[in-house]
């Protein structure tokens, strides 16, 4: 799918650099900063030394921390307290992740791409170091989502709170929490950065290869093995699970800062149809019922998607749309890609009407077409 992104795929363990190296690095940052610790400590009559008092009997006062930086403070370990024993990590044979308690009945919601194929885990709570040991429930891989169940509740096992993310507003403080690159109940904070966002999964990179939309974005790091953890709001709500973050090709890595995450309210919804009836019965995505492929011009530039095949009384079929023509628009969307299809199709709703333009034998046709659904 589009190479420009991943999701956050984890490593079994942290990679190491020559210890010298960043410690040196380290230093020349920290130092500075000592420096100007000490003396801003000096200036506010900080220090121990005697001599400092002022003769005259008056006494120096020390600089007040203002009141709201201690406020935010007492907010962000409040909302650690409450949240971060909720937040598990999960190990597969090869991968690792993290997941959120979902109830008291040791359901956990977590990514499909952190349960890959398999069917057993073994999970680490935030509580205590022994591992527990579950078991798949339903993987549903066109959302990214998955629910798994510990075989033996163990005490103090704690339901996260999960809030409606339809509240979620952009500068909204968040803390990202989870197990990145396996360093278990790890967290980071930062804001929500935008609301509303569609992001395609890169299937080469061992993503489900899913277009998901209505993502919330954060500046909080979301690294390999934040997946399938908590977006947590200073009311302690979850209010999205950590799944994609950006990299920037052009300069050879991950772009810091640009995170996604599932809204809470999906996967509310999807996590509550697996419980109750172990699969996903109502996905809630719109479909155009086709398989389709990338069509490229002479200069190898993509330029629709051409249809393969129609499913036999879908929302394609019923609106005229055959094998052998190129979609080249969804509403006032342009199509140039697999991706930009399955994209545009992801802000629709099941059941919604729009107009798809398509090209058949050199001739463009528009049809209005009533979704169907994944």
């Amino acid at each position: 799918m589009d190479a420009s992104r991943t999701r956050t795929r984890p490593r079994t363990r942290p990679r190491t650099r020559p210890r010298h190296r960043p410690r040196l690095r380290t230093f020349r940052l920290l130092a500075p900063v000592a420096v100007l610790t000490c003396a801003a400590a000096l200036l506010c009559g900080c220090s121990d030394d005697s001599s400092s008092s002022k003769k005259d009997g008056s006494t120096t006062t020390q600089a007040a921390v203002p009141a709201a930086n201690n406020d935010l403070e007492d907010d962000y370990l409040r909302v650690i307290k409450e949240a971060l024993p909720s937040v598990v990590q999960i190990q597969a044979s090869h991968d690792l992740g993290s997941g959120v308690v979902y109830d008291d009945k040791g359901h956990i919601v977590t990514n499909a791409h952190v349960v890959g194929d398999e069917r057993k885990f073994r999970v680490t709570t935030a509580n205590s170091e022994d591992e527990l040991t579950a078991t798949l429930v339903y993987a549903y891989p066109d959302q990214d989502l998955a629910v798994i169940k510990l075989d033996n509740l163990p005490e103090r096992l704690k339901a996260a709170d999960f809030g409606d993310s339809s509240k979620v507003e952009v500068g909204q403080i968040v803390l990202a929490m989870g197990s990145p690159l396996g360093l278990s109940s790890s967290v980071t904070q930062g804001i929500v950065s935008a609301t509303g966002r569609t992001v395609s999964e890169d299937r080469t990179d061992g993503g489900t290869g899913a277009t998901i939309g209505n993502l919330v974005q954060t500046s909080a790091a979301i690294n390999p093995g934040n997946s399938g953890g908590a977006l947590v709001n200073l009311d302690g709500q979850v209010i999205g699970i950590p799944t994609l973050a950006a990299t920037a090709p052009d300069l050879g890595g991950s772009a810091p800062g640009i995170g996604f995450a599932i809204p809470a309210s999906m996967v509310k919804t999807i996590a509550d149809q697996i419980i109750k009836n172990g699969r996903v019965t109502n996905s809630g995505r719109a479909a155009l019922d086709i398989t389709g492929r990338t069509v490229v011009n002479d200069d190898y530039q993509p330029v629709g998607v051409a249809v393969v095949e129609v499913k036999s009384g879908g929302a394609a079929d019923k609106a005229g749309i055959r094998p052998g023509d190129v979609i080249t628009k969804v509403g006032d969307t342009d199509i140039t890609t697999i991706t930009s299809l399955a994209e545009a199709l992801a802000a629709e709703k099941p059941g919604g009407k729009t107009k798809v333009t398509f090209l058949r034998g050199g001739s463009e046709e528009t049809v209005e077409v009533t979704l169907g659904e994944i």
